[in-house]
C-alpha cells in the first residue's frame, strides 16, 4: 500500500534563492506571528485539524494557503500539517516574505466537506492571531487541486488569485463516472466476480483485481482489453518521468504503461478509496446509465491503440463493445449523488485569477481535468480568470521546483498588473525556470503548447444531481 502512495508523491526539493513579485505591507501583524530574528512557526490543533503556519521576519502582507493530497482513508491524520508541497519550496517563499499555512484536515480519504471547514478555520484562526492579510492564495496538489478551486468557488471573498496544481478539476461526480466507465470494461470483460460499487472487502477486492490484471497482462487478448478499460478513462500510455514519451504507432508500449498505471496507483483508487468514499457518501455515487462506449471510444485519445491491439489479438473490438453496451448498467444510489455534487461540483464562476498547472502524462487526475474546468468557466463567462499551463511529462504532480516557481511567478505577475500579458507563454515559463539553475531543474523545464481532448464524462453544476 505505501509503494503506491509513494508513487502518488513525484514533488521535488527546493533550495532559495527565487525572486517574486508582488510584495505589499501586511495590514496588522502580531509579535506571536512575527520574529524579527527569523521565522516564526506555530503548529497545532483545530477542531480535530492540525495545522501549520510560518511567517517570515519580512512579511510581505500575502498568505499563501496550501491543500495537501488524497491521504489512505487508513493512515495516521497528518502532523505536523504540511503547508507547502516540500519543505524547500516553503523555505524558499518564505525567503521571499509569504507567509504560509496548512491544514491536515481532521479526516482522511476524500474528505473534501473536512478539508473546506478545516482552511477556513484556519484562515480565521491566522486573521486573529496574525492579522489580516492583505492578499490570500490558495495552492495545492491533486486532490488539494479541487480543494483549492472549489475554495475559490465556495469562498470567493476570501481569496486573491488561485492556483490548482494537478487538480481534480473535473470535480467529484465526473471523475468518479469515468474511474466507473474504466472498471466497468475491466469487470464486463475480464473479472465478472470482482464487485465495483458497494465494495464492502476493499482490500480482498483490490487483490482479486490485480492478479486479474496481471494474468491478463500474460495474453494478448487480455492487454487489448486493458488497453480499451484505459481508454475509457483516457489513461495516457506514458508512465515514467524519466523515460521520453512512446512514439504515436508504439501501441505495446503504451499499453505496458496502462498496466502499470492500473496495477501501481489507478486500482487502489478504484477499490479502496471508492469504498471510503461510498462510506462517506451513503452509498455508490456513481453511474453509467445511457452511456455509449461505442461513442466513449471514439472520443478517446487512445482509440488507435485499442483497435491496433485488437487487431493483432484477434478480438472483435465490435463484440466487446457491444458487449458492454448490453451489459447490466450501474445505477447511483441518489443521496452518494448529492453527497459528492456538494463535494464538489464546479459551476464556472470564477471571480479571482487562476492558474491550472498539470502534466500531460498523468495516469491518475488526467489532464483533460482541465478541458472540464475550462469548458464550466468558459460558460459562465469568466474565461478571462482562467489560465492552465501543462508540462510534458509522465506522472502525477511531477513539477520540477523550478517549473513549480516559474509558475507562481506567472500568477504574481497576474495578480500585481491585473493581466496576464503573456506570462504564462512556455518559453517565458520555461525562462523562468532555466534561469533558476540546476538544484530547481533536476530535469529540463519542459511547459509546452498543449490543449486536451474532451474529458470522456463531465458533469457541472448545470446537470440535475
Amino acid at each position: 500500500m505505501k509503494r503506491r502512495l509513494l508513487l502518488l508523491l513525484a514533488l521535488f526539493i527546493l533550495s532559495s534563492g527565487f525572486v517574486v513579485v508582488g510584495a505589499q505591507p501586511a495590514s496588522a501583524s502580531s509579535s506571536r506571528c512575527v520574529d524579527p530574528g527569523g521565522t516564526k512557526t506555530l503548529q497545532g490543533t483545530l477542531q480535530g485539524a492540525n495545522y501549520t503556519i510560518a511567517v517570515p521576519a519580512n512579511w510581505n502582507g500575502t498568505l499563501l494557503l496550501y491543500s495537501h493530497g488524497y491521504v489512505s482513508p487508513t493512515s495516521p491524520i497528518l502532523n505536523p500539517a504540511p503547508d507547502a508541497g516540500d519543505a524547500l519550496t516553503g523555505n524558499t517563499l518564505l525567503q521571499q516574505g509569504y507567509a504560509l499555512a496548512g491544514s491536515s484536515y481532521s479526516s482522511n480519504g476524500w474528505a473534501l466537506q473536512q478539508a473546506f471547514h478545516d482552511q477556513v478555520a484556519l484562515l480565521d484562526y491566522f486573521n486573529s492571531i496574525c492579522g489580516h492579510p492583505t492578499r490570500t492564495i490558495p495552492w495545492g496538489h491533486s486532490l488539494g487541486g479541487i480543494i483549492t478551486a472549489g475554495l475559490v468557488q465556495l469562498y470567493p471573498e476570501r481569496f486573491t488569485a488561485a492556483m490548482p496544481m494537478c487538480g481534480v478539476l473535473s470535480g467529484g461526480v465526473a471523475t468518479w463516472n469515468q474511474a466507473l466507465d474504466s472498471s466497468f470494461a475491466f469487470q464486463t470483460l475480464l473479472a465478472n466476480n470482482v464487485p465495483i460499487v458497494h465494495i464492502t472487502d476493499p482490500g480482498t477486492s483490490l487483490q482479486q483485481a490485480e492478479n486479474i490484471l496481471a494474468a491478463a497482462q500474460k495474453t494478448p487478448e487480455g492487454k487489448a482489453r486493458i488497453a480499451l478499460a484505459a481508454a475509457l478513462a483516457d489513461i495516457p500510455g506514458w508512465f515514467d518521468a524519466a523515460s521520453p514519451e512512446p512514439a504515436r504507432t508504439d501501441f505495446a508500449t503504451q499499453e505496458q504503461n496502462q498496466f502499470l498505471w492500473e496495477s501501481q496507483v489507478d486500482f487502489f483508487f478504484a477499490f479502496i478509496a471508492r469504498a471510503e468514499l461510498e462510506a462517506r457518501a451513503g452509498g455508490n455515487p456513481s453511474w453509467n446509465i445511457g452511456v455509449n462506449y461505442s461513442r466513449q471510444l471514439k472520443l478517446s485519445t487512445n482509440r488507435h491503440e485499442v483497435e491496433a491491439l485488437y487487431k493483432q489479438a484477434g478480438l472483435s473490438l465490435d463484440g466487446d463493445l457491444a458487449t458492454l453496451n448490453h451489459a447490466r448498467r450501474i445505477q447511483a444510489d441518489p443521496q452518494a449523488v448529492v453527497y459528492l455534487n456538494k463535494y464538489i461540483t464546479f459551476n464556472g464562476d470564477l471571480n479571482v485569477p487562476t492558474l491550472g498547472v498539470h502534466t500531460t502524462g498523468d495516469g491518475l487526475v488526467v489532464n483533460q481535468n482541465e478541458q472540464a474546468y475550462a469548458d464550466v468557466v468558459h460558460d459562465n463567462g469568466d474565461s478571462r480568470m482562467l489560465r492552465q499551463i501543462f508540462v510534458h511529462r509522465a506522472g502525477h504532480c511531477t513539477f520540477t521546483p523550478a517549473e513549480t516557481l516559474a509558475a507562481f511567478q506567472a500568477l504574481f505577475s497576474r495578480v500585481t498588473r491585473g493581466f496576464w500579458d503573456g506570462a504564462t507563454s512556455p518559453e517565458r515559463l520555461n525562462r523562468t525556470a532555466a534561469a533558476l539553475g540546476p538544484t530547481f531543474n533536476q530535469a529540463p523545464p519542459s511547459y509546452i503548447n498543449f490543449q486536451p481532448t474532451l474529458f470522456l464524462r463531465p458533469f457541472s453544476a448545470h446537470h440535475r444531481a
